[in-house]
């Protein structure tokens, strides 16, 4: 084995144990807190529900830990264990042109990944999210789902991938550069798309109903200076019975969603709270900020891919026999997310920042004590565990826990 094969082992080893160590703080922590409501939720939330959400946090632990060995193996099974090797040989054998070989080997990859990977997702859906009660879904639904998924993935991914190895084959020295670029203007492309074009192929968007409601939002939209297409609703309870809210979308095609589901256990003064979060996120330029960190994330990766891709002991240090500029984006695709592992916590950590500054400013424009009931009531509806272990949520939690989100929010309504 060569240096980088070690290297790379050790970054799994590393990163999977750290996964291992902190799913078991956080199953012990839930499961310590679990016959115990925290003081500031006794009033409003039952033991039964905290109980509920305590077994629902460890059983999608649990669940994660057999995804994250699994993930492992396929990724050693497809580098060292010689898979992609037996997949480019394939393809080569048809003597197609090199763009079309390079394509239908990444393509057959990932295909074949997320076959292997099939089984935990049906697991999660059909008996875990079935066993707390939020799974609405069929496995009829879940099929024409996977399909259109995956026709999609063919039908935009599949041109944008050949652009790209295109690039790669033409360009020079710097086609990381040119690819880069490439990328981000589909990025900001789908950004446009998306809510207008692909999401109604998923869900059915109903425009708002309900006047009252309807006045008083856009009421709060002319207090924040924000314009959108429409407020909508989403059929969200279809496939499960989870609740949210989001605004998406870019320019002109700026949209907010509710889900049936948050309709239907929020009052008219938590949803306009709720929707006050959400604008805080565009007034706070979250959208523009994480767009920038992920155009700067995504350059550095390019340009680590341009010099990858002519080092011989990239593929060999990976289990790979042949070079090509194919071969160097899959593997690249395979082995980044391991390295990346590492910045988790520091993503997380701005991440939670920004849903602070976000409630800072719902406080501002609505009611706080609104705010503070809506969450309670997703806390409770969704079985989000209340006593996460501190760790494990720096590492993984985009949001704040539940006891340090409502006690910065009460501050402000005192």
């Amino acid at each position: 084995m060569s240096m980088f094969s070690f290297l790379f082992l050790a970054a799994l080893a590393v990163s999977f144990a750290v996964e291992l160590w902190l799913s078991h703080r956080q199953v012990a922590y839930v499961r310590a807190h679990r016959n115990a409501v925290p003081d500031a939720f006794k009033e409003t939330i039952s033991l039964e529900a905290h109980q509920k959400a305590a077994d629902y946090t460890t059983d999608k632990v649990h669940l994660g830990n057999i995804d994250r060995i699994v993930s492992v193996l396929i990724l050693l099974l497809f580098t060292f264990g010689g898979g992609i090797d037996v997949v480019n040989r394939f393809w080569t054998e048809f003597e197609l042109s090199p763009l079309i070989t390079g394509v239908a080997v990444i393509l057959s990859t990932m295909l074949l990944i997320n076959l292997l990977e099939l089984p935990i997702s049906i697991y999660q859906t059909f008996v875990i999210e079935e066993r707390y009660g939020f799974n609405r879904n069929t496995p009829k639904q879940f099929a024409i789902d996977l399909l259109l998924q995956t026709g999609l993935s063919l039908l935009i991914g599949g041109p944008l991938l050949a652009l790209i190895l295109w690039i790669m084959q033409s360009v020079g020295t710097y086609w990381w550069l040119v690819a880069w670029s490439i990328v981000m203007v589909f990025s900001i492309l789908m950004s446009w798309a998306f809510p207008t074009f692909i999401a109604p192929l998923f869900n059915k968007f109903t425009p708002l109903q309900d006047e009252t409601l309807k006045k008083r939002i856009e009421t709060l939209l002319d207090r924040c200076g924000f314009q959108s297409k429409g407020i909508f609703v989403m059929d969200g309870s279809r496939r499960s019975g989870h609740g949210n809210a989001y605004f998406t979308g870019i320019g002109d095609s700026k949209r907010i969603v509710f889900f049936d589901t948050l309709m239907n256990s929020l009052n008219h003064d938590e949803l306009e709270a709720v929707l006050a979060h959400e604008l805080g996120h565009f007034r706070r330029r979250h959208v523009l900020k994480m767009l920038v960190a992920s155009a700067v994330i995504t350059l550095i990766g390019f340009a680590l891919l341009g010099w990858l891709s002519g080092q011989e002991w990239f593929y060999s240090g990976l289990g790979v026999s042949s070079q090509s500029d194919a071969l160097a984006l899959l593997l690249f695709m395979l082995v980044a997310p391991v390295f990346a592992t590492f910045l988790q916590p520091i993503i997380a950590y701005f991440q939670r920042r920004h849903e602070f500054e976000a409630d800072d400013f719902a406080a501002a424009y609505t009611n706080p004590g609104h705010l503070i009931s809506a969450l309670v009531k997703l806390y409770r509806d969704n079985a989000s565990t209340l006593t996460p272990d501190p760790l494990y949520s720096a590492f993984h939690y985009s949001h704040p826990p539940a006891s340090i989100r409502i006690a910065n929010l009460s501050a402000k309504s005192a």
